[in-house]
């Protein structure tokens, strides 16, 4: 604890950089994901296209990955904006998949209903599909929030800052303290992110926390 105290700055510091790092492709993933799950699911013959091709995204090494990003784009292998973009493809690549299970988990009854509703395509899709498809989707973004927040500390290695320089300096030091400070303090982010994504689920689809209390009762 000693060695904690005495380089709270740097904690605190490393910490807003992991944060930050972490939340773009969070977000970024969500936005780029859905859209393309619900493609995935709509069009049957473009599903194994889809999942196929972020399947393979996702096996490409992260240090390649950062190597090859700046290559195709003209950017410093040592910029931040190399390490959001490589983070946001694995984090795509995730949630690509879940996104497509989301929308197929919807009961076609309810869609019929929708339509004889005389809600458009793009209305349901807004109104039904999305709503009735956010508990998956939910599970899914939590997932991809602790893997994005394990894999920001790789970024230490191609020179951006994170929570992962205390995992290098720490082993090069030899220094205990301060690689354990690196995963404690990963650990609690990674819980803050989820504890947050729980409360807005709570907040955004309050009629999912009432088919769950349902379900729970008709189970006692």
């Amino acid at each position: 604890m000693d060695w904690f105290f005495d380089n709270i700055g740097l904690v605190l510091s490393l910490s807003l950089d992991h944060i930050r790092l972490s939340a773009i492709p969070i977000v970024v993933s969500f936005f780029v994901a859905v859209p393309l799950g619900w493609v995935a699911h709509r069009y049957a013959w473009s599903k194994p296209l889809v999942l196929t091709t972020v399947g393979l995204l996702y096996t490409i090494p992260s240090l390649a990955l950062f190597m090859l990003i700046p290559a195709l784009l003209g950017i410093s292998v040592l910029s931040e904006i190399n390490v959001v973009i490589a983070l946001s493809v694995y984090a795509v690549a995730i949630m690509v998949r879940t996104a497509a299970d989301a929308f197929a988990s919807i009961d076609p009854a309810f869609l019929r209903s929708a339509t004889a509703l005389g809600y458009s395509e793009s209305g349901r899709h807004y109104a039904v599909e999305l709503p009735l498809a956010g508990p998956v989707l939910l599970a899914g973004i939590r997932v991809v929030s602790v893997s994005t927040v394990s894999l920001v500390t790789v970024g230490v290695l191609v020179g951006v800052p994170s929570l992962g320089f205390f995992f290098t300096d720490g082993f090069q030091r030899r220094i205990i303290p301060e690689v354990m400070t690196g995963v404690v303090m990963t650990l609690v982010i990674a819980l803050l992110f989820d504890l947050l994504l729980v409360l807005a689920g709570r907040l955004i689809l309050p009629w999912a926390r009432i088919a769950e209390r349902e379900h729970k009762q008709a189970i006692s």
